[in-house]
């Protein structure tokens, strides 16, 4: 049976015959009852989630880990291939497996992965990235203090809402987390 001791966010354990990662966990009581402890989970080949109780898991069957860092180097479909700064292989990646990370992806730009048996499995973000803004309707001025947003559209697509005076060209930060703005970037990137 396994132990709330033995489980760590990030941690990536076999369940099922299926790699997962911890994403999080809580411990649930009501009344007289024993706790629950609840276990969300990430699968690694595909990203899908998954709720568990620590009881339905079992015993837990830790794999073994680390972080490595990786370059994005292009889009193919829906796959994106990253290549290992230290081997140099080139490995690709389903864009579901990488989640909502697919929209903070600037080419040649180096991520840390979790590697699982040799493999990415998991990016790490930064909690901010500076991306291009490729398009938006012109610059304005608004009164001081305006908190007044338009839409703009990244190099990796996604779109987001900026203020008026942000123009097409420039570099802005992102958080990774929330997908807002967080500020403009310095001159050159």
């Amino acid at each position: 049976m396994a132990q709330i001791e033995q489980l760590r966010k990030g941690m990536v354990i076999r369940h099922e015959g299926q790699l997962y990662t911890v994403m999080d966990f809580h411990v649930a009581q009501s009344g007289k009852q024993k706790p629950t402890v609840h276990v969300k989970l990430r699968a690694v080949r595909d990203g899908r989630q998954a709720d568990r109780t620590l009881d339905q898991l079992g015993t837990i069957d830790e794999v073994s880990s680390e972080v490595r860092d990786f370059q994005y180097l292009y889009a193919s479909g829906r796959e994106r291939v990253f290549m290992d700064l230290e081997t140099y292989d080139q490995h690709s990646l389903h864009e579901d497996q990488l989640g909502e990370a697919v929209h903070y992806l600037v080419e040649e730009q180096p991520y840390r992965f979790l590697v699982v048996e040799g493999r990415p499995a998991v990016i790490q973000l930064p909690p901010t990235i500076a991306m291009q803004v490729v398009d938006t309707a012109p610059p304005e001025h608004a009164g001081g203090g305006s908190s007044v947003y338009k839409e703009a559209r990244l190099a990796s697509g996604r779109m987001i809402m900026v203020p008026l005076f942000i123009k097409t060209g420039d570099f802005i930060r992102i958080n990774t987390v929330t997908g807002e703005y967080q500020g403009k970037e310095g001159k050159e990137h």
